[in-house]
């Protein structure tokens, strides 16, 4: 008996072969038969995911598809090799060409052309690349498909076919190939795969996996055709080594028997089935208005339900009972896979010649194949052949068989069904978050409320308190300076009464004996009073005259001029220091006029604009870098202010109040410097004067939230100037801000150190060092405080620095990936991504851009979540320039466009 080297099971001899021992992995080419079918496809990569029309419209009369047919070589055995030792082969292979031909004798031969041939040397992978892929593929998108093996018994059908590989990977045959791809595809949460294993044994369906389930029925769905087999056992299998097991289990149920062509002859037809089932979203038609305009509102998107069936048919191996030695019982299974060969290639004959009948129920083979020919598969045809000239009538027939399957076409059809279920499902869940969402807000609502009203009340009785209190003191007051006035009016007409009596009595004796002086002569005595005292003055300024005269004529006194003149220099610098202290205190009065002045410009300017908010949020606020518009926007006024200030002071002497040791004097002077330098113009000056040192000192050394505050405030405007930048770097400013972002809690100190640091975020060359002394990391801090003003002024940052980093790696001074994202500042800035404040949503999208623009970022942006946000951009964003920027780099990252076609997401 000839051993065969294509069995599933273990090779028995030395005369066994591999089927790709000599052809190296390097030498895959790409077939015609697999471009004919995916033009787009190339042999060896990954299945492609791509929309169903790549295959076929989604209308309900599908597209043509032909049956593709390969034809394999099996080489020699050993029994050939010793028989036919002096002959050639019968076949001689053209594979460049996709050629066959077929020797009639030493001169004659004749020529067939296939989709596909492979010699006696092609791999396991090349006959399923070429073969089985595109059909997978197919079913993958919802189409139906089959593929089949034909030939000779003992052609190697069941190797090509079922082989597990479980010695050898390379020897897998196409079931388990087949299968890896569809685990390596489907979604374990949305998607399911169940697999059915049948034999057709003389005539008799049965069940592999449950050999007493035989004689399974076939039915027919009257109004679409398709064919089932109900009662075959269904299993839902999850992982490859589950479909491997039942393999094995098939395999040993499978009536195979020992015949002269062949030791392990299939005596049935094995048939795999393999069910999918995926969920899709397909979005249904946009309403247009009843008047013609433009369509307004799309409905949202339906699930739907992909159903297909992969059919992989393992033929029994057609024979001569003379060749094959089959007698008794094994001739009539011989004489029952002839038939039913014999029957389905009548079928084939009368598809290809496009007759009005064909005899699909002749057999049970050719109703389960109805489908697969001239139905709506994807159908693709393996035949066999052997080399040896002693065959040739059966290789012959085999080709031929072959032939007239490539004139065969089916329609290709899409089963899609609406997913109610799920829908119904999702909507529930959806129905009761929505309904919790609620229950929690009212909640709230009414907690918030009750808490109003308490509060309302407690503020009610508060101020009526307050205001009986304040009625009664005043009642009380009132009275009592009543009573005080009518008391002193009473002494008062008492004193006057007695006044009058005194006058009365007198009035006559003074008329009597005082004479009458008259007016005139009171003016001329004052007159004379006031000359007098004017000649005594002028006889005085004579005197110091002389005595000054006489100082400077006599020397000063030795022990006496020297103690004199002592106490002189003492009064002197008590004086002077007086003086210094009047001068500070004039300064300080003189900055709280302006201070007063500026919020009395910001107060008026509040007003004329009707707004609500705190006119008095003073100095502090002005500080701000990004306020300094308002600054700017403040009048003629403050400048004006600002620069008296600024000429009759001298910044010296302003800056030397920031080491006063009084605290008032400490804070009026930094609030001045601040609002200096909001200006440009004052920046400069500042720097070369020390400002920017005394600025950091105040920092480092003082714990007064107000002085932070405000120097920060500062610092930030200082840093809008690059050459500020490296000097607030060199003086370790950096450091100084990210201490003081991690002690700080007032939200407005927290957002001049965030604003100073996002200026700096905009310097290429400060970034490495940047993020060394901990900038990222502080920025990053400062989102405790969720302030928006404060997460705008971080968002600020981030944007900066990968904009930085965006321009560096594109002009090659940078390489690996951001270090925003080594510093964890991805999560952040995904989840602020669509935020409700315009300024940090309008920021996070640009940086989101940027991060983008560069490869190396893109996998740890998509495992982060960031490219459902950069799709979002690219259809949703406000702005078109940041709009158009997410597009393209979309459509320019290799690796979004993968993740993009595996999600079947749209941009």
């Amino acid at each position: 008996m000839a051993s065969n080297g294509y069995r599933n099971g273990a090779h028995r001899g030395s005369s066994s072969m591999k089927l790709d021992r000599q052809l190296p992995p390097a030498n895959l080419k790409s077939s015609s038969f697999k471009s004919r079918v995916l033009p787009s496809q190339s042999p060896g990569s990954a299945l492609r995911r791509s929309s169903p029309a790549s295959f076929a419209a989604k209308g309900n009369d599908g597209v043509p598809g032909r049956v593709r047919v390969a034809v394999r070589l099996r080489p020699r055995n050993v029994e050939e090799l010793a028989a036919d030792a002096d002959f050639a082969d019968c076949v001689e292979l053209l594979p460049e060409l996709k050629r066959l031909k077929l020797r009639k004798n030493n001169w004659d031969s004749d020529t067939y052309e296939f989709d596909e041939v492979l010699t006696e040397f092609a791999s396991q992978k090349r006959v399923y690349e070429v073969v089985a892929k595109p059909v997978v593929e197919s079913v993958l998108d919802g189409y139906n498909g089959t593929v089949m093996a034909y030939g000779q018994t003992g052609t190697g059908k069941t190797f090509t076919l079922g082989r597990l590989g479980e010695e050898d990977t390379s020897d897998r045959g196409i079931m388990v190939r087949s299968m890896e791809d569809i685990f390596a595809d489907i979604s374990p949460e949305t998607d399911s795969v169940s697999v059915s294993y049948l034999q057709l044994y003389m005539e008799t369906i049965q069940d592999l996996l449950d050999p007493a389930n035989d004689n399974i029925p076939i039915v027919e769905d009257p109004k679409t055709g398709d064919v089932s087999v109900p009662g075959a056992t269904i299993v839902e299998i999850r992982d490859q080594q589950s479909f491997m097991e039942l393999l094995r289990i098939g395999e040993a149920h499978r009536i195979a028997a020992n015949t002269k062509l062949n030791t392990e002859s299939s005596r049935s037809h094995a048939i795999l089935m393999v069910h999918v089932k995926r969920s899709v979203m397909g979005r249904e038609d946009i309403i247009s208005s009843e008047n013609g305009d433009p369509p307004h509102l799309a409905k949202p998107f339906k699930p739907l339900v992909r159903k297909s069936k992969l059919v992989v048919v393992d033929l029994a191996g057609s024979e001569r009972v003379h060749k094959s030695g089959s007698e008794g019982h094994m001739l009539e299974e011989a004489k029952s896979i002839n038939l039913s060969l014999s029957a389905l290639g009548k079928c084939i004959n009368a598809l290809a010649e496009n007759s009005p009948h064909v005899p699909v129920r002749d057999s049970k083979l050719t109703r389960l194949l109805k489908d697969s020919f001239g139905g709506t598969a994807r159908t693709s045809l393996i035949v066999t052949i052997g080399p040896s000239p002693r065959h040739r009538g059966e290789t012959a027939s085999t080709i031929l068989f072959g032939q007239r399957a490539m004139k065969v076409e089916n329609m290709l059809r899409i089963k899609e069904e609406f997913d109610y279920k799920s829908l119904s499902r999702r909507l529930e869940v959806q129905l009761d978050k929505l309904i919790a969402e609620n229950e929690r807000q009212q909640k709230a609502f009414e907690d918030e409320v009750e808490r109003i009203n308490v509060e309302a009340q407690n503020r009610v009785s508060e101020v009526e308190t307050n205001f009986a209190d304040a009625l009664e003191k005043e009642r009380l007051k009132c009275q009592m300076d009543y009573m005080e006035s009518v008391k002193q009016l009473e002494e008062k007409l008492v004193f006057n009464q007695q006044k009058h009596d005194h006058d009365g009595f007198t009035d006559e004796k003074c008329i009597l004996q005082v004479p009458r002086f008259s007016v005139s002569e009171e003016v001329v005595e004052i007159r004379k009073l006031l000359e007098n005292e004017t000649n005594l003055r002028k006889v005085a300024e004579e005197e110091v005259k002389n005595l000054r005269s006489q100082l400077g004529q006599h020397p000063p006194l030795a022990a006496g001029g020297d103690a004199e003149m002592l106490k002189l220099r003492k009064i002197l610098e008590d004086e002077t220091r007086q003086k210094k202290k009047l001068e500070e205190e004039i300064i300080i009065l003189r900055s709280q006029l302006f201070q007063l002045s500026f919020e009395a410009d910001q107060m008026k300017m509040c007003l004329d604009r009707g707004g609500t908010g705190n006119a008095f949020a003073g100095l502090d606020s002005s500080m701000s870098p990004v306020r300094h518009s308002q600054l700017k926007d403040s009048g003629n006024g403050q400048k004006a202010s600002i620069a008296t200030l600024f000429e009759q002071v001298g910044l010296q002497k302003i800056l030397a109040l920031l080491e006063s040791e009084d605290a008032n004097v400490r804070i009026h002077a930094v609030k001045v410097v601040a609002n200096l330098a909001a200006e440009e113009a004052n920046q400069k000056k500042i720097v070369e004067a020390g400002g920017l040192s005394s600025l950091l000192m105040l920092l480092r050394s003082f714990e007064d939230e107000t002085v932070r505050r405000v120097a920060a405030g500062a610092i930030a405007n200082l840093a809008m100037n690059e050459a500020n930048q490296e000097l607030i770097m060199t003086q370790g400013g950096i450091s100084l801000l990210s201490m003081t972002a991690a002690d700080a809690e007032d939200p407005q100190t927290l957002r001049m150190v965030a604003g100073a640091i996002a200026n700096l975020c905009g310097n290429d060359k400060l970034q490495m060092k940047l993020r060394t002394e901990g900038g990222i990391k502080a920025l990053l801090g400062i989102v405790r405080c969720g302030h928006p003003d404060v997460l705008s002024q971080v968002a600020r940052g981030i944007a900066n620095f990968a904009k930085c980093e965006s321009r560096c790696s594109t002009q090659g001074t940078k390489s690996g990936r951001s270090l925003l994202i080594d510093d964890g500042a991805l999560p952040w800035i995904v989840q602020n991504a669509n935020s409700e404040a315009p300024p940090i949503r309008r920021h996070i999208e640009l940086a989101l851009c940027h991060l983008a623009q560069h490869e190396v970022n893109a996998r740890d942006m998509i495992s982060g979540g960031a490219l459902w946000e950069l799709v979002r951009i690219s259809h949703d964003c406000s702005r078109e320039d940041i709009k158009s920027l997410a597009r393209r780099t979309l459509s320019s990252s290799p690796a979004f466009r993968s993740e993009m076609r595996r999600l079947r997401m749209e941009f």
